[in-house]
């Protein structure tokens, strides 16, 4: 199988949109907050946005699965207050396993969590827990910087996220560390502030011992891990410096990285400088990046063309990216592919 780790409902009908407009003004101290019963988007048009969409690239691009997540730049914690990120993270989820459960072979849902600055992560548990137990979540996207660019939350290695990973562990859960929109001009979202945010989360656990406390939690940082495969020597006499085991021993046992890189010679270095067992194929398709590259005519998001042409993999190792580590990592979403015979 070939299997897409990171996919956004990036699609979505506009009303869903125009919801969240209003939710905004809310949040903004203009008018009334919206309900979300209000909110009204039938299954033809979810089929629609689908279809013509995601669905027909992934026939077009021969990619079997998708795991599927709300919008990651929508997520936008740093708007309103818990409150307002509860209702929005209930509302995205829901209509996220509204897809999986119309296009149940081919897209399987991922959660955003209801985080706000300030705010105790603990906030975020029943959201999580109603993500998996009701909705079938097979992962969650966590945010390292629910303020939008202004990192005033402590590190992922801080105690306060530790409920939220106890959670993570007892549902056999992996976290894709994704950040949202940046509120500061200074950051392009889906540019520097993601790929910044990923070399940032990776440099963060590289300084603490998170994975002494929890062996079995499991990150994947996704475009690629950002710098971080670009810069491996660095991070390595980081590490020395710190008095840090190798990498491979302080923090490859728990940390994976996906193919959302959208050139050949950037697949080329990942697969060269990242043991195979730690990427997982991604395309984050219909996101960042969404046109034609010119010098190939092929789309830059189109990943799988480029992981099939990386010299540095032979077939059982294409195969381990492809498939073999996302059934390993989400342990959920191969016990639900298992269940289909698959």
């Amino acid at each position: 199988m070939i299997i897409d780790i990171h996919g956004h409902y990036t699609t979505a009908p506009a009303q869903l949109g125009v919801w969240r407009d209003l939710q905004i003004a809310f949040a903004d101290g203009k008018g009334d907050a919206p309900d979300p019963a209000a909110l009204s988007i039938s299954d033809d048009e979810i089929r629609e946005t689908i279809e013509s969409n995601q669905l027909r690239l992934m026939d077009e691009r021969g990619s079997d699965l998708t795991v599927f997540s709300p919008r990651a730049s929508f997520m936008a914690h740093h708007i309103g207050d818990f409150e307002v990120s509860q209702v929005w993270a209930r509302i995205c989820n829901d209509l996220c396993a509204r897809v999986s459960a119309l296009f149940p072979d081919r897209f399987i849902m991922g959660a955003m969590l209801p985080q706000s600055p300030g705010v105790d992560p603990v906030t975020t548990v029943a959201e999580l827990t109603r993500a998996v137990e009701e909705l079938g979540a097979v992962t969650v996207n966590l945010n390292p910087d629910p303020s939008g660019g202004l990192w005033t939350a402590p590190p992922l290695t801080d105690r306060s996220w530790y409920p939220v990973y106890e959670k993570l562990v007892e549902y056999e859960l992996p976290a894709m560390i994704h950040v949202s929109t940046s509120c500061k001009p200074q950051f392009h979202t889906t540019g520097d502030h993601y790929l910044g945010a990923d070399t940032t989360a990776f440099m963060q656990l590289l300084k603490g011992d998170l994975f002494t406390d929890f062996p079995d939690l499991k990150f994947v940082i996704p475009h690629g891990g950002g710098a971080v495969p670009y810069h491996w020597g660095r991070f390595r006499g980081l590490a020395m410096a710190l008095g840090k085991p190798e990498l491979e021993e302080h923090l490859l046992g728990n940390v994976f990285f996906d193919t959302c890189v959208y050139h050949q010679p950037g697949i080329d270095l990942l697969t060269s400088v990242i043991p195979t067992d730690n990427i997982l194929f991604a395309s984050e398709m219909i996101g960042a990046v969404r046109d034609i590259d010119p010098r190939t005519g092929h789309y830059f998001d189109d990943t799988k063309r480029y992981v099939d042409a990386a010299s540095g993999l032979n077939d059982t190792e294409r195969a381990q990216v492809f498939e073999g580590n996302a059934r390993r990592v989400y342990p959920r979403l191969n016990r639900a592919l298992t269940a289909r015979g698959l």
